[in-house]
This record gives C-alpha cells, sequence and structure tokens, in this order.
C-alpha cells in the first residue's frame, strides 16, 4: 500500500506551542500545483484510502476521528463528500455539532462528542466539534448562560481551562488507539465573500445560504483570534491541527485526502494473521465445499 506522497505535511502541521499568526499563513494553492494536479492526486488517494480503511476493518485495534473547523463556507461539507466518497459507508460515520440541547448544555462540554466517537475498526468525521466550545461560544459568549459552569475560572482563564481539557480528552483517546486528525480549511474573507456571492447570484445555490452567515462574517477578528488561541494550544505531538489553504476548493481536497491517507498508513497495521490450526480448519472446510454435490 506504499505511495508516493507529493504534498509536504510538515508546512501544513502546527508545532505544539507554537504561537499562530493566520495571516502569515497563505489562503491559496501552494507550489508549482495545478488543478488537473491536484485532481490526479485526489483520485490516488480515494483509492489508497479506501484500501486502509479496509485494512483499518480487518486489524480492529485502532480507530479513526477526523475534525474539519472552518469558517463559513471554507468547503468542509465538499472536502467531506469528494475525499470519502471511496470508502465504504459502513465504517464510516459524519456527525455535525449544531448548537447543543437542553440535556447536552448541562454536562460537561465533553459529554456530548463521546458518544459519536469512532469504534475500533472504523472512522468517525466531525464536521465542526467540540471546538465549538473554545470559538463560537468564545465570540458569543452570552452562550455560556445555559451551561450553569461556576465563577471560576472565567475570561481567559476559563478557555486556557478548556484547552487543557481538550487535549487531555484528545490523549486519553491517542493512548487507547484513536488516531487523531485535525484539519482547520483556512479560507480569506475575500474568498468567502465571492463564495456569499455565489449562493445568492446562483438559484440553485440559494438554498446554501444563511442569513446567519453574514452575522458571524461581522465577527471576523473575533473568530481570527479564538482559532489562532486554539491552534497554538491544541495542537500537539498525537494530536496535531493541519492548517489547509481553503481559497482553492480543489487544492483543499487533495491535501486533506493526502494526509488522511498517510496518517492512516502511518499506522502500520497488518492483517489479522490465521493460526495453523485454524487454516487447517479452513483447508477442510475447502474440501467439503469441493466435494459437495451440484
Amino acid at each position: 500500500m506504499s505511495k508516493r506522497h507529493q504534498f509536504d505535511h510538515k508546512s501544513f502541521r502546527i508545532h505544539p506551542g507554537k504561537a499562530v499568526k493566520l495571516d502569515d499563513i497563505s489562503t491559496e494553492a501552494q507550489g508549482d500545483f495545478t488543478k488537473s494536479d491536484a485532481k490526479n492526486e485526489l483520485k490516488k488517494d480515494i483509492e489508497a484510502l479506501a484500501q486502509a480503511q479496509a485494512l483499518l476493518w480487518a486489524n480492529g485495534t485502532r480507530a479513526v476521528l477526523i475534525i474539519l473547523q472552518a469558517m463559513d463556507a471554507a468547503g468542509k461539507d465538499g472536502t467531506i463528500r469528494h475525499v470519502m466518497s471511496g470508502v465504504n459507508p459502513q465504517g464510516c460515520s459524519v456527525h455535525g455539532f449544531k448548537a447543543p440541547t437542553s440535556e447536552e448544555v448541562l454536562h460537561h462540554f465533553l459529554w456530548r462528542p463521546r458518544k459519536y466517537l469512532p469504534a475500533k475498526g472504523q472512522i468517525a468525521i466531525f464536521n465542526r466539534s467540540y471546538y465549538e466550545e473554545v470559538l463560537v461560544v468564545r465570540v458569543h459568549p452570552q452562550f455560556l448562560e445555559p451551561q450553569r459552569l461556576p465563577a471560576e475560572p472565567s475570561g481567559d482563564a476559563l478557555w486556557k481551562s478548556r484547552f487543557k481539557d481538550i487535549v487531555a480528552f484528545e490523549d486519553h483517546l491517542t493512548r487507547n488507539g484513536t488516531c487523531v486528525i485535525k484539519f482547520f480549511l483556512h479560507v480569506s474573507k475575500r474568498e468567502q465573500k465571492q463564495r456569499f456571492l455565489d449562493r445568492l447570484d446562483e438559484p440553485e445555490k440559494n438554498w446554501k445560504f444563511s442569513d446567519a452567515d453574514i452575522k458571524e462574517r461581522g465577527y471576523w477578528k473575533d473568530y481570527r483570534r479564538a482559532y489562532e488561541e486554539m491552534l497554538e494550544h491544541t495542537s500537539t505531538e498525537a494530536a496535531p491541527w493541519y492548517v489547509v489553504p481553503a481559497d482553492n476548493k480543489w487544492y483543499t481536497r487533495a491535501v486533506v485526502a493526502d494526509i488522511i491517507t498517510n496518517r492512516i498508513q502511518s499506522l502500520g497495521l497488518k492483517p489479522p494473521s490465521v493460526s495453523d490450526e485454524r487454516r487447517a480448519e479452513l483447508a477442510e472446510t475447502r474440501k467439503r465445499l469441493i466435494a459437495e454435490e451440484d
């Protein structure tokens, strides 16, 4: 299942503890890749990912959790649809995190995602995730009121406390066999504007547009700060963040597919072994089948 990777994954990876300035990270396709090159790479990775998933399922000792975070219109849905187009749906689930229910809001913010975590041998994709609790809730602190939190910690101390909780949670997942792969799809404000205009101008895309998208766009700088601190404090060796340029959808999809495939392949999974005794039993079963009358 070996393959040649065309992308430098390290260039997208956020090093643990490193201060992040999103203005210094490009939102456009990097290098001399053309749209045709990226599509060819995506096709190869889709095939390789299907093989990797089959081995993940057969081995049954590891799980994969993929997290996608981004500003509105960055292309999360399309990335999931294209990258995962070749996997067996029986071994893959997708969950989107909307506003928490009245029950969920009364629990610790990491209570909700637990029931959607992947079982051994499976892949789970979070389209947005528990990270919303240090992003949208930080930008709109009124969402904290229904959570009935203790008086302390508060302010910046609250977010730092949640960062620590997230790191500990993902460390626990990793130690128990789950490979955590996290992507921030990095779209520019200019490109987001164009995609919103496309949704307004093209009738077949009108259903995609939400008035809330424009409202949230007004908090662009606040979200920017929240994302930068989140990336800095929650990217670890075991569960790193990858910041992927998202102004060119064809490039985004190819990079995400390549990283996912590489991470699963790097787990070193092998097909389950069969004992000599079991091989003998299978040989006897084969003989009986051959001896059957048609």
